[in-house]
């Protein structure tokens, strides 16, 4: 199936509810920033951001007027320091504003600031978008639900998204993976399945090559390769629940043939429960905090009503749990998936339990 059938050909962006606006207030998410994404529109021109193999990468470097230029990079200073310090203004004498990059390409439209530390060639990303409530329910599952934790900051109408460092999944399947070996194939192959799986289970669509990296951990004698994924836009949007399966792009094509060729369709299974399991142990951990979440996402707009529709029915498809029939919002869907996965794990848990209590009475 191509991606055009998979996918809308845009999605809104939703506004943030008062419910979340407040969520993200006292879990210390809304902080007030001197700069708002409107701001960084107003460049007065731009040159195309090329790779190293002169390949356009869909990136503009914008520039501003002299007038402007000082304000906007004292503004993304202060920004960077709320960000990753106490947001005080004494490191702002240690930091250039090195690049303001524009991408025109997707739905987020985002801007991409390169902060330098000039005292010793140190530099670090990070990223202005218009805020979308969708977006920020995928960052907020991510932080909770996956091995990764997420910095972000929210004010009014704009986001503010730590890099998320990692080589490109596109460009790793075209220059480094055909040069892997064959446990480090297999080991990739694994961590497809889990993030697969992963994303599925928490409803984070869209995950094609590019929209997610592939981080290598050098571990004593080998790579551990993991997967992160860096776009959140397609949180709990769309109908068709293969949207929420990675293996189903065909820019994914030649990580799936790995699974095929590498894996048992009992190491497969294997890996799905695993990460399942995980997960389950992730939604017990994270205690109110999740649960508050998923409360708010149900009174939420993020989707429409055909799409909630459809994706209820295929859920009840694949789960054959009755109550998916009765969702009135994509919030109503994800709760009942997490649910769901959360309530197989207590159950098989509880199993194993009473069976190990048999045994020694």
């Amino acid at each position: 199936m191509s991606d055009e059938k998979l996918m809308s050909k845009k999605k809104p962006a939703f506004s943030v509810s008062k419910k979340l606006d407040e969520y993200l207030s006292y879990y210390s998410r809304k902080i007030e920033i001197p700069i708002f994404y409107e701001d960084l529109l107003r460049f007065s021109g731009s040159v195309t951001v090329y790779d190293s193999n002169d390949q356009d990468t869909l990136w503009i470097r914008v520039y501003y007027s002299e007038f402007e230029r000082k304000e906007i990079d004292d503004s993304l200073k202060k920004v960077y320091s709320i960000l990753h310090s106490d947001g005080s203004n004494n490191i702002h004498q240690y930091l250039n504003v090195d690049a303001v990059d524009f991408c025109t390409f997707g739905n987020s439209k985002p801007f991409r600031i390169k902060i330098r530390n000039i005292l010793n060639d140190n530099f670090t990303y990070f990223y202005v978008k218009k805020t979308d409530a969708s977006r920020i329910y995928g960052l907020e599952l991510e932080h909770m639900l996956s091995p990764y934790n997420l910095n972000f900051l929210v004010y009014k109408d704009t986001l503010i998204e730590e890099h998320i460092a990692g080589i490109p999944g596109d460009e790793f399947i075209k220059n480094m993976l055909p040069k892997c070996s064959e446990p480090e194939k297999a080991q990739l192959a694994k961590e497809f399945v889990k993030f697969n799986e992963r994303c599925m289970i928490r409803l984070l669509g869209d995950m094609r090559s590019y929209n997610y990296v592939i981080v290598p951990v050098h571990d004593f004698d080998h790579v551990v390769y993991r997967i992160r994924a860096i776009d959140f836009d397609q949180q709990c949007f769309e109908g068709k629940l293969k949207v929420y399966r990675p293996q189903f792009f065909k820019e994914n094509y030649q990580m799936v043939e790995l699974v095929r060729g590498k894996l048992l369709r009992d190491s497969v299974d294997q890996y799905k429960l695993e990460e399942r399991s995980i997960v389950a142990k992730r939604i017990l951990s994270s205690g109110v905090r999740i649960k508050k979440l998923r409360r708010i996402c149900k009174t939420d707009i993020i989707s429409n009503e055909e799409n909630i529709k459809m994706l209820a029915e295929q859920i009840y498809e694949l789960t054959l749990d009755v109550n998916f029939k009765q969702c009135k919002t994509m919030g109503d869907v994800l709760d009942l998936a997490l649910n769901f996965v959360k309530r197989n794990y207590e159950d098989v848990s509880m199993k194993q339990i009473i069976e190990q209590n048999i045994k020694i009475s």
